[in-house]
């Protein structure tokens, strides 16, 4: 009796596997063929990225589309760096303001000095500046750095973060295949494009930096 029992159950688990075979065949029909996976994999040929239309169809092809996605985020550092520079040259821009305001301060603590003399004082007027139009001391001092940059400049600015924001989403959705190749060629993209693009960011004699120091010499003019 439980020899039958065994040679009944036999058939029927054959039968399972037989149906689990029978169902994935019918999914990679639907999906074109194509190989993917929610969990980690190394899949090559027949893999599908995105779309049915990046198939994988060799192993060349493959190769091809790891050396595209370290490109692509290698091309995201580069905006990324874009940005930044645009921002200093938006920032050089407006400083060019700057001297008006020093002589202008200047002009004032001479203007004191010689009507505490007794001498006969001349009007001098301050502009807002550039940078700050705060109306008290107390908030140039707690945020001596405001600047707003003009609609054409933002929207220059937006289009850059637009660039960056559909990039960084298109690698994410690549990483979702959790095709173990893509993700590595994800973090060579990322080594490599930082170490060319990002060398900025500890440079000593940045325009922003200066900047930033000028504004330190003004608002120490203007508190005195």
């Amino acid at each position: 009796m439980a020899m039958d029992g065994m040679a009944t159950t036999a058939p029927t688990m054959t039968g399972m596997a037989e149906a689990a075979k029978t169902s994935m065949a019918s999914m990679s029909g639907m999906m074109g063929g194509c190989k993917i996976s929610m969990l980690w994999n190394w899949y090559t040929v027949d893999a599908c990225f995105i779309a049915r239309s990046w198939r994988v169809s060799s192993e060349g092809i493959f190769a091809l589309s790891c050396i595209g996605v370290i490109l692509l985020v290698i091309a995201l550092e580069l905006v990324r760096r874009m940005q930044r520079e645009y921002d200093r040259h938006i920032i050089r821009h407006a400083s060019r303001g700057q001297v008006a305001i020093v002589a202008d301060a200047e002009a004032i603590a001479g203007a004191n000095k010689l009507a505490d003399d007794g001498s006969v004082r001349s009007p001098v007027k301050v502009s807002a500046g550039t940078f700050n139009a705060a109306p008290s001391r107390l908030a140039r001092f707690l945020r001596p750095f405001s600047f707003r940059p003009s609609v054409l400049q933002q929207m220059v600015r937006g289009l850059l973060y637009m660039v960056q924001f559909a990039g960084a989403y298109f690698v994410m959705l690549l990483a979702m295949y959790y095709n173990g190749y893509i993700i590595i060629c994800i973090l060579i993209g990322a080594f490599l494009g930082f170490t060319l693009f990002g060398y900025d960011n500890l440079a000593p004699g940045s325009g922003t930096r200066k900047v930033f120091e000028d504004e330190r010499d003004i608002f120490g003019l203007l508190l005195k």
